[in-house]
């Protein structure tokens, strides 16, 4: 009927759009667009996006941000450079360091967060400039290269022509997907989000699940940012701030299809290469530099004010 046909274009609509786009782009760039080469280059490139952007949607999902997740990324890839390569620590144990500095920062946040009360917009803001200033103090502000090679094998090693990095980010995607559809924690998740009250009467821990949705979000980032320094080969003190904004513009866009109105991975995963597919025709149309700004900045107002429309229309 009418109902579902209006469910199945505002459930999938972004993919509608986003296949016409990649139709479009094909026609007007058949030689370097419709390639292989080129749709390697999409999936691969934003394998890090879309592990940092899975990571986020925890928080979000209990009514927190995260704006740290950049700068844990940036930090977390500095960290691994500068003890693998500049002081030869072994790199495995060198990534485990890492991940266990995301569950200090995620503490941290959690700490601040939920112990004092501070809202998570500020506490993370602040957390994160924080975390960026020790990226440049470490790293003495210059890019590290040098990075032993079982790291670059870890994220950039090909596997039919896609690199490793790809995989752990479909990977995420399908526990993120299971978690939260599937799962009594998951589910928990989404009743924190939707009143904090209503959940703690219910004797849910209310405390905890925000405790440890950001300090997932933290680890993943960290994770990124081994992925961002295995794939670049290079960690750079800067590197993660380009990624704050399209995450959060992938979360948001991604909550408007798949499931509208809720924070759901394979939505993420969509959005993230729906606005990539966008940002790479329009630079071979020889729109190069500024646009990605542009296209993300507006992609984020858009996917908010569409989900305010969603809950709006059905709560009336």
């Amino acid at each position: 009927g009418r109902r579902g046909t209006r469910y199945y274009l505002e459930a999938y609509g972004v993919l509608i759009i986003w296949a016409v786009i990649a139709i479009g782009f094909s026609v007007a760039r058949p030689d370097t667009f419709a390639t292989l080469t080129n749709l390697q280059t999409i999936l691969g490139t934003q394998a890090v996006l879309l592990v940092l952007t899975l990571g986020l949607l925890v928080p979000l999902t209990v009514g927190e941000y995260d704006l740290s997740v950049a700068s844990m990324m940036s930090l977390s890839s500095i960290v691994v450079a500068e003890l693998s390569a500049v002081h030869h620590v072994n790199a495995l144990i060198a990534s485990l360091a890492v991940l266990v500095l995301g569950v200090i920062v995620g503490l941290l946040n959690s700490f601040v967060v939920v112990k004092i009360g501070v809202s998570s917009f500020i506490t993370t803001l602040g957390v994160g400039t924080l975390l960026g200033g020790l990226s440049y103090g470490i790293s003495g502000s210059v890019t590290i290269g040098g990075l032993p090679n079982s790291l670059l094998t870890f994220a950039a090693h090909d596997i039919f022509g896609l690199p490793l990095a790809f995989y752990y980010g479909v990977v995420l995607c399908i526990i993120v997907w299971y978690v939260f559809q599937q799962t009594p924690m998951g589910r928990n998740l989404v009743f924190v989000g939707e009143g904090r009250e209503v959940a703690r009467l219910t004797g849910l821990p209310v405390a905890r699940i925000r405790t440890g949705a950001l300090v997932a979000s933290a680890v993943v980032a960290s994770f990124a940012g081994l992925l961002q320094a295995g794939a670049v080969g290079a960690a750079d003190p800067g590197g993660g701030s380009s990624f704050l904004l399209p995450a959060f513009a992938a979360a948001f866009l991604g909550a408007t299809t798949v499931r509208p109105g809720r924070f759901n991975a394979w939505g993420a995963f969509i959005a993230v290469y729906f606005l990539v597919t966008g940002i790479t025709g329009l630079e071979l149309l020889g729109y190069t530099g500024w646009v990605q700004d542009v296209f993300y900045g507006t992609a984020l107002v858009l996917a908010v004010a569409l989900g305010q429309i969603a809950s709006s229309r059905a709560s009336s």
